[in-house]
């Protein structure tokens, strides 16, 4: 990504005081004044971390795209309709957490930066003329939403004052702080946009239940547990909204009324509700789900692994009003409450905005097959549901952009699309946030230390090569070429006498949900290695750096002895050197790296397809450990290398066919996710959409 020429007197400003960090909302105000409406505008606006614009009081958008502050995205927008001759407004929201997460690094800091061009002439910056303060409505003593993400927004909008308007009057705000300089850290690079803004619609969803009940005379201090337990004690109760959408309940203090919301898969969302006539002591929550077990909706429990507490609540003022999040979240299914005493003549009607990136399908797989052209389109909603700015795991639970991940979601998005972007940004940034070790990080951008998955650095160079072949960009590899060399030159420190690699301390080997073991030396992790090893001096003898080629080949060689001397005996690949189990994973990197002899892979490919054609899911002892659906990748590549196409299309139809014939719109992350934060879905599942077209492609002698 080029770095963006930005006007040097532009500064970055923040609030007049500099503890202001810690979930905090800074509202900033500029107006001045133009003599005629301008034909062409150019708004630069980035913001640490989030933020949202309005023009002349209507929202315009939101932003900027997750980034590492030393390589600040920043956004470019049209805003020539917005504006107009006179007095114009500029009003801007930002959001500071205080602390890092898996979709931002928090570096002691919160700052807005902008410049506006009309008709070519530069109009205004980010200065000291803009006034600010902070936003008194939200509450900044409150939970995160969940370990990878910020936190919970609790408003109370009797303190909402309508600051967005242009005839607001600031005269008692602060004047703006400057934080830094252009160019001053922590944001000492800005660059443009990598990907596309997203798309932002109203969209229709489906309710499904409604229920009505009692709880403490006093909500808890907790938003989500307030509505979980509430949910649940609560009994089905009619409260069907009219023809125009608005419902009309009385409730007495302590009652609360709940209206469940199907959207048809997940989004990246927004759940708004829209009110008239309040009374000014009710609360409404707002919280995200994904999955249901039977009829019964599965509301996350903070208890749990990811700790996931997906609820924003507000306190309504007397009157008409709108309880509108900061944030988009994310789910397929919306639960909205109201808590009484209600007036007399409240009435609500809920909303739901989508978010999304503007994908369009130019490789459409057409098949005569009803089951596989149903799994086709299960896996392009999976993809659309987890493409935000850039790849995602999940629109749920996380939200976050593991490197791992992108791999499948990269090749699914190729199958479908010429748009190389987003592959093009997870490569650059991964690269942008590489330890100074030069180990590259697992989510980006973000300082998940204990998430730091080391043969994620083998995927990185994988989705490296898929990039180059598919663009042909060679100054991109070029440029990242040293990043390269010096991170696979790191891992020379950890082999062992046998010329195994071992852990990195306090780093993870490899995430996967199968049950195979992780003692070391790991056959999976070497296997990966090797396998990245090949790939890497295939890709330096096309681009002639003869010298690094023929070093990684000679370190390939080595390790593929040390291999099959720990792990291969009795016609299996084990997974650690006391044959503890025996995985498809294994198996499938050993065919991919060129670790086996010829004589040897008809009888691995013929085991890889039994065990996945085998309906059994769970472990047993003495046979080989089903792969997750994720590395069902690398099970599949093995495959269609060793001729066996016709195996993976019935796979694919096996077991991506239960999920379409039990009715699900998108993949899960594992075969079974009945574990409480499980999830319903996942991108890096929807790789069939990929394999299926590779296949039909073969056939077709292309």
């Amino acid at each position: 990504m080029s770095t963006l020429a930005f006007p040097d007197q532009a500064v970055w400003i923040g609030s007049d005081h500099p503890f202001d960090l810690q979930e905090v909302y800074l509202c900033f105000r500029r107006t001045w004044r133009l003599e005629s409406r301008p034909t062409s505008t150019g708004l630069l606006i980035s913001a640490d971390s989030r933020y949202k614009l309005w023009v002349n009081g209507s929202f315009v958008a939101r932003g900027p795209a997750r980034s590492y502050p030393h390589a600040q995205s920043v956004d470019r927008l049209d805003i020539t309709s917005s504006l107009r001759a006179g007095a114009n407004t500029l009003a801007v929201q930002v959001y500071q957490p205080g602390y890092s997460h898996f979709a931002y690094v928090h570096r002691a800091a919160a700052g807005l930066l902008a410049a506006l061009t009309c008709d070519g002439q530069l109009v205004l910056v980010t200065d000291q003329r803009w006034c600010t303060r902070r936003d008194p409505s939200f509450a900044s003593l409150v939970p995160r939403v969940s370990i990878y993400g910020s936190g919970v927004e609790e408003r109370d909008l009797h303190l909402e004052d309508g600051w967005t308007r242009p005839a607001y009057d600031d005269s008692a705000w602060a004047r703006a702080r400057i934080v830094a300089p252009l160019g001053g850290p922590p944001w000492t690079g800005v660059q443009h946009r990598a990907l596309p803004l997203l798309r932002e619609r109203e969209a229709p969803m489906t309710l499904v239940q409604t229920r009505r009940g009692r709880g403490s005379s006093q909500p808890s201090s907790d938003a989500h547990l307030t509505l979980r337990n509430g949910w649940l004690s609560a009994r089905p109760h009619a409260i069907t909204p009219d023809e125009e959408g608005w419902a009309r309940p009385d409730l007495a203090e302590g009652e609360s009324a709940f209206w469940l919301f199907d959207l048809g898969r997940a989004y990246i969302c927004q759940g708004w509700i829209e009110i008239e006539e309040a009374g000014g002591q009710e609360q409404v929550a707002v919280g995200y789900a994904e999955k249901m077990r039977g009829e019964q909706l599965i509301l996350s429990d903070p208890q749990t692994y990811c700790r996931v507490r997906l609820t924003d609540r507000f306190r309504l003022r007397p009157g008409r009003q709108r309880a509108e999040s900061f944030a988009l979240r994310g789910g397929r299914y919306l639960l909205f409450q109201l808590r009484g005493p209600t007036g007399a003549a409240l009435r609500l009607r809920f909303h739901n905005r989508v978010a999304e990136y503007p994908l369009e399908i130019s490789r459409p797989l057409n098949t005569p097959d009803p089951l596989l052209a149903k799994i086709s389109t299960l896996c392009e909603e999976t993809l659309r549901a987890c493409l935000l700015d850039g790849f995602i795991d999940t629109p749920w639970r996380e939200g976050a952009q593991w490197v791992g991940d992108a791999l499948p979601q990269a090749l699914t998005m190729a199958a479908m699309s010429n748009d190389t972007r987003p592959l093009r940004r997870v490569i650059e940034m991964a690269a942008q946030g590489a330890y100074l070790d030069g180990v590259l990080p697992g989510v980006i951008p973000g300082e998940a230390h204990a998430y730091t998955v080391v043969d994620y650095n083998f995927i990185w160079v994988e989705l490296l090569s898929l990039y180059r072949t598919l663009s042909g960009d060679e100054d991109f590899v070029t440029a990242l070429w040293p990043a390269l060399v010096t991170m696979l030159d790191r891992f020379d420190q950890d082999l062992n006498r046998a010329g195994l690699l071992i852990s990195q301390a306090g780093r993870r080997l490899f995430l996967d949900w199968a049950p195979l073991s992780r003692n070391e030396p790991s056959a999976v992790y070497n296997l990966h290695f090797l396998l990245t090893l090949r790939e890497v001096a295939r890709l330096a003898t096309t681009r002639g750096a003869a010298d690094d080629a023929s070093r990684w080949e000679v370190r390939a060689a080595r390790l593929q002895e040390a291999a099959r001397a720990a792990f291969w005996r009795r016609g299996r690949w084990y997974d650690d050197e006391a044959g503890t189990t025996f995985s498809q994973l294994a198996a499938a990197l050993a065919l991919l790296a060129g670790a086996t002899l010829p004589d040897e892979d008809a009888a691995l490919l013929d085991a890889l397809a039994a065990r996945s054609l085998s309906p059994t899911d769970d472990p047993a002892p003495g046979t080989m450990v089903l792969a997750s659906p994720f590395m069902h990748h690398y099970v599949f590549e093995a495959l269609r290398r060793g001729g066996r196409s016709k195996d993976v299309v019935e796979i694919i139809r096996r077991r991506w066919g239960r999920w379409v014939e039990s009715g699900y719109p998108t993949t899960w992350e594992n075969w079974n996710v009945d574990f409480p934060d499980g999830s319903h879905c996942h991108a890096f599942s929807a790789h069939p959409r990929y394999h299926l077209a590779e296949v039909a492609r073969e056939q077709s002698g292309l």
